[in-house]
């Protein structure tokens, strides 16, 4: 069995080229919204021996700003024909900065899973000034081990899934502790390359409650055949150390849920972002007023676009950013009210027009200062290896 969009299936891409950002600005693309300026596109981390890719950026309680990224080799310089989103050599790395324009060059390692590949580092910054990482993995097994394998399963070429685990750091990324193994939702029906149930995972931003609790909204599957996905909260109380199940968050008979955000409004609402497949890439909303023990039927939002994540700016409204699959390929965003009602009404603001495959976007963003906001994302450019980059925006 295999499963489709989530879990990033092998993408071949364009032969790579070594490019670098000019500090410029690049003109921005549109003014629809007003008072948004985009001030300069910047490189934050490239290497044409290796595919980057899914970030997540976080400013550090010492000041620093850091960006965590997915990083395998290209695949290429073993004369394969290109790189998938699935590979044994799969890393969580990260890139620092004090001013969200010059990084540090080379990655510092967050975790090498020891069973296989890793993907899409999730980071959130605690009030406590601890830091959580979430991720997911892929064990590489061999032909003869797969008749042996409990059912059922998720495999990829010669891969098979491990679920989800996050690692936490407690000195400013310097070191990490883990992996935590999150519980198996009651909904899943998958077990690992271990014959394991599948820990609870999704790509996507966690988010700290004003209670204290952390909110994650995680992704199941629940059909086989068809293969088919939804999305539920899991909270934790002890800071990222153990969760439990809350509700469903989005469950349909045809479309599938998977990549979500999740964000708490001023008000307390919970408010799940989602990217849905068999839907023509809609982006969906849902909505708990009662602190996440139901929602709200989902809705569409109005536009494209996948997957999305909520930064609160420093007036309360909310910048939502997600990438562009579609013609001309890129990154886009929105400004949203307070409680993120106005979806959809808001004005589209896109950053970038200028992607070469589809295999970019997942942005993640973060505030430099009370104007200053950077979209980190990844990227690639005509003929060249996937980055990660940014855009830096001025907001009134």
């Amino acid at each position: 069995m295999q499963l489709r969009t989530f879990y990033h299936l092998a993408c071949a891409t364009a032969f790579m080229v070594f490019f670098r950002y000019p500090v410029s600005a690049r003109p921005f693309v549109t003014d629809s919204a007003k008072g948004v300026r985009k001030i300069q596109d910047v490189m934050i981390y490239q290497d044409p021996q290796f595919h980057a890719a899914f970030p997540s950026v976080v400013r550090l309680k010492n000041g620093e700003f850091y960006v965590a990224f997915r990083r395998a080799p290209n695949r290429k310089i073993f004369g394969e024909k290109g790189t998938s989103h699935v590979d044994a050599n799969s890393y969580l790395v990260a890139v620092r900065s004090k001013d969200g324009k010059t990084w540090t060059k080379d990655p510092e390692l967050i975790y090498a899973h020891p069973f296989g590949g890793s993907q899409d580092p999730c980071l959130l910054q605690l009030r406590d000034g601890s830091l959580l990482c979430a991720s997911y993995g892929w064990a590489f097994v061999r032909p003869d081990g797969f008749p042996n394998l409990k059912k059922p399963y998720v495999e990829n070429g010669t891969s098979v899934f491990l679920g989800g685990y996050l690692v936490k750091s407690k000195d400013d990324a310097k070191s990490w502790q883990g992996p935590l193994y999150p519980p198996r939702i009651p909904q899943e029906i998958l077990y690992t390359a271990m014959g394991d149930p599948v820990p609870a995972y999704n790509r996507g931003a966690l988010w700290e409650a004003k209670d204290g609790r952390i909110l994650w909204v995680v992704a199941n599957t629940d059909r086989e055949t068809p293969n088919k996905t939804s999305n539920h909260l899991i909270v934790s109380e002890d800071k990222g150390l153990t969760w439990k199940y809350s509700a469903a968050v989005a469950v349909d008979d045809k479309i599938s849920f998977n990549e979500t955000s999740v964000y708490e409004t001023p008000k307390g609402d919970i408010v799940a972002f989602m990217r849905t497949e068999d839907n023509d890439d809609q982006a969906c909303i849902a909505r708990s007023t009662d602190g996440g023990k139901t929602f709200k039927p989902w809705q569409k939002m109005g536009f494209q676009g996948h997957p999305l994540q909520a930064l609160r700016l420093s007036d309360n409204r909310v910048l939502l950013s997600y990438g562009y699959r579609h013609k001309p390929l890129g990154i886009r965003a929105r400004i949203l009210n307070a409680e993120c009602t106005d979806f959809a009404t808001a004005p589209e603001i896109v950053l970038r027009t200028d992607g070469g495959t589809g295999d970019l976007g997942y942005p993640w963003a973060v505030q430099l200062d009370k104007n200053r906001v950077l979209v980190t994302y990844y990227f690639n450019l005509p003929g060249g290896m996937q980055h990660i980059a940014g855009s830096i925006l001025e907001i009134d």
